[in-house]
Parts: C-alpha cells; sequence; structure tokens
C-alpha cells in the first residue's frame, strides 16, 4: 500500500499539539507515512504568551518524530487557520493525489492511520465519495462503516479530485442551498444550526473552511465515509482554539480497535442519519417545542435575504 500523506495544521498550542504527536506517531503506519507539518505565525498584536507558546510550538514540530519523513512550513505572520489550511491541503494534493487532514488538537486511536488509508484505496475510484472521516458522535448501534453528505472535519482525508470541488465563497454556497430549498436537510432536519454558521462567514462572524467544505460537498451530492466507533478526539474544545467551544456531547471514547473497510454502494445510510438526528436533537439547542417552528421561519427569511 502506498500510505497517504498527513497534512497537520498547528499554531499556538504546545501541549495539545504534543499529545496529538504522540497519538499520531503510536500508528503503526507513522514510520511509513510522510508528515507536513503547518505551522502558523503568530498575529501583529500577539501578547508576549502567545508569541511564546507559538515559539513552544516549533521547538516541539522540530523534535525527532517517528514518520518516514517530516516536512516543515513555518510562517513568519500569521495566515489564519482557514488560509493556511485551503492553501497547505492544496499544496500537498497537488503533489500526492490524495490527504490526511488534523489539526493541532486531535488526539487518534492507534488504528486511525489504517481505517484512513484503507478507505483512501478502497474508494479512490469511486466518484461519488469525496472524503473520509474518522470522527462520529458516540452513537451506539451504528453499521460498522456508513455514508452521509457531510465531510466531516475533525480528522478527514480526502483526493485531488474531490478536494477540487472546495468552493471558497460562501455567499455563493449560501444562495444554492436556499435556492434548492435544502436548508433543512443541510441542518440535519433543523436539529443543527450549520446553515446559520454559513451564514455567518459570509458576514465575517467567522472564518470557518469547514463550514464551506461541509457546503461544496454536500451541493455536490457527494459523500464521506464514517465509522461506527470515532478514531479521533478533539481535545481542543477547551476554550484554547481559534474557534472555542466546550460543548459536552463532542466528546468521545477513542475505539480501540480496528475497522474494517469493505466496498459498499455509495449511498447515505438513512440508519446512521436518523441516528444522528436524534442524537442532535437530544441536545436541544432550541426548546424542543418551538425547534421545528423557529427553524422552519428563520429558513425561509434566509432564503429570501440570499
Amino acid at each position: 500500500m502506498s500510505f497517504a500523506p498527513i497534512a497537520l495544521f498547528c499554531y499556538r498550542r504546545p501541549w495539545h499539539l504534543q499529545r496529538t504527536l504522540e497519538a499520531l506517531q503510536a500508528n503503526a503506519e507513522a514510520s511509513e507515512s510522510v508528515l507536513y507539518i503547518f505551522a502558523d505565525g503568530p498575529k501583529p498584536n500577539a501578547s508576549l504568551q502567545e508569541k511564546e507558546n507559538v515559539d513552544a510550538v516549533r521547538r516541539i514540530i522540530r523534535q525527532q518524530w517517528n514518520f518516514k519523513e517530516v516536512i516543515i512550513k513555518e510562517y513568519e505572520e500569521n495566515q489564519g487557520l482557514a488560509n493556511s489550511l485551503v492553501s497547505g491541503i492544496t499544496q500537498v494534493v497537488n503533489k500526492h493525489e490524495q490527504i490526511i487532514v488534523l489539526e493541532d488538537d486531535m488526539v487518534t486511536s492507534p488504528y486511525f492511520l489504517k481505517f484512513m488509508n484503507d478507505a483512501l484505496e478502497c474508494y479512490a475510484h469511486v466518484p461519488e465519495v469525496a472524503a473520509v472521516t474518522a470522527y462520529i458522535y458516540d452513537i451506539p448501534h451504528l453499521p460498522e462503516t456508513f455514508f452521509l453528505n457531510d465531510p466531516g472535519c475533525w480528522g478527514w482525508a480526502t483526493w485531488r479530485q474531490a478536494w477540487q470541488l472546495f468552493n471558497p465563497d460562501g455567499k455563493q454556497l449560501a444562495r444554492e442551498i436556499a435556492r434548492q430549498k435544502r436548508i433543512e436537510e443541510f441542518n440535519y432536519e433543523n436539529t443543527y444550526p450549520f446553515y446559520q454558521m454559513l451564514i455567518d462567514q459570509t458576514k465575517g462572524k467567522n472564518n470557518s473552511w469547514a463550514i464551506r467544505w461541509y457546503a461544496s460537498v454536500f451541493l455536490a451530492n457527494k459523500l464521506a465515509l464514517y465509522p461506527c466507533k470515532t478514531l479521533v478526539e478533539n481535545i481542543g474544545n477547551d476554550e484554547s482554539g481559534t474557534h472555542p467551544g466546550a460543548e459536552e456531547f463532542y466528546r468521545v471514547q477513542l475505539h480501540d480497535q480496528p475497522i474494517r473497510v469493505t466496498p459498499q454502494p455509495p449511498l447515505i445510510s438513512t440508519v446512521a442519519r436518523a441516528a444522528i438526528v436524534k442524537y442532535l436533537a437530544a441536545q436541544n439547542y432550541m426548546p424542543p417545542v418551538w425547534k421545528k417552528l423557529f427553524w422552519r421561519i428563520k429558513s425561509a427569511l434566509l432564503s429570501l435575504r440570499t
């Protein structure tokens, strides 16, 4: 097997990065994998502590790590996560045709790289499949692997041809979702405000690359392969990141066994989709009685505004 290169994006969180790298190199495939590390630079108004954290990150990435090769790109000035990630992914896939993507707060299972590489190989020539992702909520009784039209963003992989689908224009994406009357579907049957996140990106309230990647894959009617148990844990929901948060429902238990990848028809799993909708609905982002009515009204208004 030809192992896919890994792109790791980091900035100013040395403790998180150390854990991420230690977990990643514990994968058996690490020693045969090329690791690209993109280290962002400090912001112009960075505090002394932030600058020290950026320097600490750079000391960590220069340590001896157990990969086939480590290629480091250090930015002198701050690029921002979205710009750094989009640029870095594009560079790597243009050279290698495929890529595994991690950020500096993603702790992986020892079987993460096996799953990702097996899936990249299995579905490399299936045009309906645009991505592989390793994160899934702790939901019981899911199929061993399954497809959704959501590519995920925490520990994922793609191919060059699929990455060409990425549209950085959030306004265009939002308009098209509204035009197709698919806001409710994009919001997982209005259980999570993904469309509002996209609208907020167009207004400069966030700079999320992930919501635009999701929208791009969604509109192209492409799929992503998921595992039944999570192979990656986000340890960054502790107010330390660019987009902080501390939502309990993101917390997961890493799976400690390999997950088999076998060919299956590229179709959305209605079983998995229904389970995820039920899981998200239980989080009560809106009062349950008003949730559906609120989102139907808001979706209609957003459709008119876009």
